[in-house]
């Protein structure tokens, strides 16, 4: 019983995460069917950042929330600039630092691809 009680609470909590991070509950078209669409791509944008979360994060934030990552590491400043032969990308002073930037590039070069 315990057991189930806990699954529950979980859900309720993907839920929340879910209604804050990306919307999901925000259907303000007219149509159904657009309401249907708006509420696919909030669901496939959950999805992704769940994965991003799962496969791409290092140990020590793979537990923030969807809200704190698209807040810390999504919504960053920053400015691509092209120099003769090669780019800089300038970011504005966050949470995303270049050593954390580079441990995230490594786990998804780490990744190993499907087959076929």
């Amino acid at each position: 019983m315990v057991q189930f009680y806990n699954k529950r609470g979980t859900a309720e909590q993907w839920i929340k995460e879910g209604k804050q991070a990306v919307k999901m509950t925000r259907l303000s078209c007219h149509r159904f069917r657009s309401n249907q669409v708006r509420l696919a791509l909030s669901l496939l944008a959950y999805n992704l950042g769940n994965l991003w979360r799962r496969l791409a994060l290092p140990k020590r934030i793979e537990n923030w929330s969807l809200t704190s990552l698209q807040q810390r590491l999504v919504k960053t400043g920053g400015r691509l600039v092209k120099h003769a032969r090669y780019y800089w990308l300038l970011l504005a002073e966050s949470h995303l630092t270049k050593r954390l930037f580079g441990s995230m590039l490594r786990r998804i070069a780490g990744l190993s691809l499907p087959a076929g």
